[in-house]
């Protein structure tokens, strides 16, 4: 006859002690907050600028050419003939040396009289011309 094995009584029940790693656990535990209290952040002290709302006063002025859907220049809110922009800008242009192009036009306006204003600006010595297209011109 063979012999039956119960497995629950005769057998010592296989524990895993945790006592060591609780031991290894609190240690840590105690080691991060120790250094994590020494630890000093540094940082920058900024010191931001006023809010000055008004533009330099050495900046540039612009010259702003204004064309309408009827295609009629305008400077400085005075009309002027296309032609006359080269002596317009030379003028301005001698008060002002760094002073820039805007050119401001209505979507309706001629290309021609876009690219006349362009070129006789370039003439008149003046490299830096923007051109702004929109419907309050």
């Amino acid at each position: 006859m063979s012999k039956l094995y119960r497995h629950g009584a005769s057998q010592e029940e296989s524990k895993v002690d945790l006592t060591p790693m609780l031991d290894v656990v609190f240690i840590m535990l105690i080691f991060f907050v120790v250094t994590a209290s020494f630890v000093k952040e540094t940082g920058y002290q900024l010191t931001r600028p006023e809010d000055n709302q008004t533009p330099p006063t050495d900046a540039p002025k612009n010259i702003i050419f204004t064309i309408n859907a009827n295609n009629e220049v305008y400077l400085d809110q005075r009309r002027i003939d296309a032609r006359s922009v080269r002596a317009n800008v030379e003028r301005m242009s001698a008060a002002n040396p760094e002073a820039s192009i805007i050119i401001q036009a209505n979507p309706k306006a001629k290309n021609r009289v876009i690219t006349l204003v362009s070129d006789q600006s370039r003439e008149a010595g003046v490299t830096s011309i923007s051109l702004l297209i929109s419907d309050n011109s």
